[in-house]
């Protein structure tokens, strides 16, 4: 098995050192060449355009093709990596370090004045700080928030919402703006939500947890959390404000398209539960719609998730020193404001956000709820990250437990209990691999674990 494994990663070490040699040359001559390894956006272009203007000792370039986690791991360890690359969660963070790729950059942006911890969204810092040690700058934050149809809900002769309000407010108004035909098929809902991307927002506001605070276990199986999700669940299908499965696909097929964006940017909902960055598709969207937003609905608790990416620097690049000028160009004002114009969720760098600028863009003059985003994310929660599993193996557990719990083939305390057992297995596993995950284990156990 071992052997096994050896050349798999031996393969993948060799296809990815050759992908890296076919790449075009990108050499500028007199210029530093940086490579940036994220997602495909249109918006890099001109956060990389402004980059190459004011740093112009540089010639940085943007690689969209390796943005999986294991390729960037194997291509920095083989010498082959980039020079900076994104990191979309905690577990991401936690196996960049632990593989030796992302470089400790604490004393290093501190002695250039910068201070993450009070200027950077607390969203964003978990995936910047692991053990208290700083391995990035965040790249963008995003808080989810109630996107407002203002056409439909003049049309029902319905005032808009404004927050704080709670679910239980939300759901009269939601059954009030949800038409059906004569057949008795809704035609539009009153909101667009996504379990799959929203279910621990739910969770989060019943009170309930993923992991314990030591990360030690995870305690999904809790009243707090079952509440929660029940209750997303019976959006659904108790008071059938948002679509199924079944018949988001009757949807599409009777061409709405597909995605939740989509949806909403064709008028089939009054509302619907997303970020910011939806305005990258809903500006260049050919139905336009008279937008508004309001903080979302929220439990038993005014919380909401935190999610958005941080830069890290590779710790192999020959360039990693010169590396560091691309994270203090993230703590820029002008990059800052060019994220908040984007609309690429909001800037990592809170005081950016509180000005004029940031509240009244003049190219987009109808935007006039920016304040609501900046406003949500002082409520806003970052996901929580246990050390002691492997990210991915427990995505694919929640992943198909709550596609259970959406398709309403499985209750939610079934589904919840099975994956809190799923988990905790998992945890068993990487501590029983991992020596020094097991110390640590072990070591918060005897202070009392699992609180």
């Amino acid at each position: 098995m071992k052997l096994f494994f050896a050349s798999v990663f031996a393969i993948l070490v060799v296809l990815s050192i050759t992908a890296w040699q076919i790449q075009p040359n990108t050499e500028v001559k007199g210029k530093t060449s940086l490579l940036w390894v994220s997602d495909d956006n249109p918006a890099r272009r001109d956060q990389i355009t402004l980059f190459n203007k004011m740093y112009p000792e540089y010639n940085m370039t943007l690689d969209p093709s390796n943005t999986g986690m294991e390729k960037v791991i194997v291509q920095s360890l083989a010498g082959a990596g980039p020079d900076v690359f994104d990191c979309y969660n905690g577990f991401q963070l936690t196996a960049f370090v632990k593989s030796g790729i992302a470089w400790d950059v604490t004393d290093e942006l501190t002695k250039r004045g910068v201070n993450i911890k009070k200027d950077v969204w607390p969203a964003i810092q978990p995936l910047i700080f692991l053990d208290g040690r700083a391995y990035g700058m965040g790249t963008n934050v995003s808080v989810d928030c109630m996107w407002l149809n203002k056409d439909i809900f003049a049309a029902a002769g319905v005032p808009l919402p404004r927050g704080p309000w709670t679910w239980d407010q939300f759901v009269p108004l939601a059954q009030k703006l949800t038409r059906r035909d004569a057949n008795g098929r809704i035609i539009q809902y009153g909101a667009l939500i996504d379990m799959s991307a929203n279910w621990l927002q739910f969770v989060m506001q019943w009170g309930g947890n993923l992991y314990s605070e030591d990360g030690t276990r995870c305690v999904l199986n809790t009243p707090e959390a079952i509440q929660g999700l029940q209750y997303m669940h019976d959006l659904i299908y108790k008071y059938h404000v948002t679509p199924s499965p079944v018949e988001e696909q009757a949807a599409t097929s009777g061409g709405w398209g597909s995605g939740t964006i989509t949806f909403f940017s064709a008028g089939k909902g009054a509302m619907a539960l997303g970020g910011r960055w939806w305005l990258c598709t809903l500006r260049q969207s050919t139905n336009k719609l008279s937008l508004g937003v309001c903080e979302a609905p929220h439990g038993t608790y005014r919380i909401f998730r935190g999610y958005g990416k941080s830069t890290l620097i590779n710790k192999n690049s020959p360039n990693r020193q010169k590396a560091l000028d691309f994270l203090l160009y993230e703590t820029s004002q002008q990059y800052n404001e060019l994220i908040n114009h984007q609309a690429d969720g909001l800037g990592p760098i809170i005081k950016d956000s509180y000005t004029d600028k940031f509240l009244h863009d003049k190219e987009f003059p109808e935007e006039d709820c920016n304040a609501v985003w900046r406003e949500s994310m002082q409520y806003a929660v970052p996901e929580q990250v246990s050390p002691f599993v492997n990210g991915q193996a427990a995505s694919r557990i929640l992943t198909k437990q709550i596609d259970l719990i959406k398709n309403n083939q499985k209750s939610v305390p079934d589904a919840l209990h099975t994956a809190q057992d799923q988990i905790n297995e998992e945890i068993t596993k990487t501590i029983a691999r991992d020596p020094s995950l097991r110390a640590r284990y072990e070591a918060l156990m005897r202070k009392g674990g699992a609180r």
